[in-house]
């Protein structure tokens, strides 16, 4: 998994470990990698390697339930957590930058945010427009790793999006995925293309070349206004992330490198151009939702049944294998419109990037269930490899972002991080197989805390029950936090999942 988070097709800038986000690493440096490599090769059933930001420090004799590996990424005292200090450790070798799952080694391109984007559009559609896309214009920058999902999740929702990026390569790149339907560096024809599919009510997706901070601003002026306003730019990161305007993205790397306060500087002033724009185009009536507030009016409901970002990898590389747990997925769970309408588009029009993977938003109860029957695939010979079980750290109980996931909690407890680093001992002590604690990834250093968790489904009967452990507790820690926040959706949730909530005594 951690080759394939490199794999060509999966990562941004491989040859410089980066594999999404503008600098979210896979491993520190060549070194590293060649050294985690080495030692995962030798590595018994009954030890544990630890990687410190990307550099393995450390083999130790645990036991053969134990993750084999527990990682830390980007892990600041609060005090010192700021990008100049984090910058300044990076340029110095003693620090890298782990995004969500670069750094944990279950990146799967950009379908690993894909259903995600696709399940924040079909709310915005069921609460805004009468439940669908269809003649909406979704406006949006951004179509790097996590961004690059965009065009496809509105299609799929029957709208039309026009997504911006200043990098041709990422805008091919979409192209060639089938992520994006058309492209164009001519914002006359971007808007042609458009209005003709709204007035046709069919669904297109287009890329335009341009930078966001001038593009928006010119839409403001020409007065026109999109049913949806959104950006996966990362501007989070303003001297890696976000192109300022008026300088090609060659010019700005050599800027980078040459003069990086000024980068800072002119970045931020064109990322205050752009908000300003959306702004606009909100007071004109677009939907607005980059701006906060998208996860508690959208997002959070799911993570109150314990559902998000579940996703598995066939480590065979064959396609007929993902193809047979696809099938699993609708076998076990033969009432879900919504998850069989996911699956079936998803094999039509999701093109794989590396190794054969597929990602739905799973909860409480039915992640384990879904595991447990993966593992049983394996022991059958059903399926020819093991399969590789994971999900992104957005999810329902391993996160802490005030600006994000866990803005605007009901009880006011967004900014305590307590629950992100409980989900990852939970995660250890369940037995998962590689276990992750990161700092920063989606919105900044500073702005989050973080954990993540693997776990492999080989067809033995220890798997089944790691599995079934681990995919039971992971999500139901997030039950917990929402239920200790006082939503009545996760309290009833973890009332009909038996999770024991202390300080709840009809629960107990």
């Amino acid at each position: 998994m951690l080759m394939n988070n490199l794999d060509p097709e999966v990562a941004e800038r491989p040859d410089d470990l980066v594999v999404y986000g503008g600098t979210g690493k896979a491993a520190r440096d060549w070194p590293s990698f060649e050294a985690i490599c080495r030692t995962l090769r030798a590595l018994e059933d009954d030890e544990t390697l630890l990687v410190q930001s990307g550099k393995p420090v450390g083999v130790f004799a645990t036991h053969p339930d134990a993750p084999r590996v527990l990682i830390a990424n980007a892990n600041l005292v609060p005090r010192f957590a700021t990008w100049e200090i984090f910058r300044d450790l990076e340029r110095r070798g003693l620090i890298m930058y782990g995004q969500m799952t670069a750094g944990s080694w279950i990146y799967i391109g950009s379908q690993g945010i894909l259903q995600g984007t696709y399940e924040t559009f079909g709310a915005v559609a069921k609460a805004r427009f009468g439940g669908s896309l269809r003649g909406r214009i979704v406006l949006t920058g951004g179509l790097g790793g996590m961004g690059g999902a965009q065009p496809l999740a509105a299609t799929m929702n029957d709208g039309i999006c026009l997504a911006i990026d200043v990098d041709p390569a990422r805008v091919q790149r979409r192209l060639e995925t089938r992520y994006l339907d058309r492209a164009t560096s001519s914002v006359d024809e971007a808007l042609a293309w458009c209005a003709e599919a709204k007035q046709r009510g069919s669904a297109l997706s287009v890329g335009l070349v341009g930078n966001c901070a001038d593009v928006l601003p010119a839409l403001v002026r020409r007065g026109f206004t999109p049913d949806v306003v959104t950006d996966q730019t990362s501007a989070h990161d303003t001297l890696n992330g976000y192109v300022p305007a008026g300088i090609p993205p060659a010019e700005a790397a050599e800027l980078r490198k040459s003069a990086p306060d000024d980068y800072v500087q002119r970045a931020r002033a064109s990322i205050a151009t752009h908000v300003h724009a959306m702004l606009a185009l909100q007071q004109r009536g677009a939907v607005a939702f980059a701006i906060p507030g998208f996860v508690p009016e959208y997002i959070r409901p799911l993570f109150c049944e314990g559902k998000g970002p579940f996703r598995w990898v066939a480590l065979s590389g064959e396609a007929n294998d993902l193809h047979r747990t696809d099938r699993l997925a609708l076998e076990l769970f033969p009432d879900n419109d919504h998850l069989r309408r996911w699956i079936t588009m998803a094999q039509r029009r999701v093109a794989f990037q590396g190794l054969p993977a597929r990602i739905c938003w799973l909860g409480q109860g039915e992640r384990a269930k879904f595991g447990v029957a993966l593992n049983d695939l394996v022991k059958r010979g059903e399926v020819t490899a093991p399969i590789v079980i994971g999900r992104d750290h957005l999810d329902t109980g391993s996160v802490a972002s005030p600006f994000r996931e866990t803005e605007a909690m009901r009880d006011g407890s967004d900014a305590i991080a307590d629950w992100a680093i409980l989900n990852a001992l939970l995660n250890t002590a369940s037995g998962a197989s590689w276990v992750s604690f990161h700092h920063g990834g989606g919105v900044g250093i500073g702005n989050s805390l973080h954990a993540g968790q693997v776990i492999v489904a080989d067809g033995t009967a220890a798997a089944r029950k790691r599995l079934e452990r681990v995919l039971t507790n992971d999500p139901g820690i997030g039950v917990a936090r929402h239920a200790d926040a006082g939503y009545p959706e996760a309290i009833e949730t973890a009332r009909r999942h038996h999770i024991r909530l202390p300080m709840s005594g009809d629960l107990d």
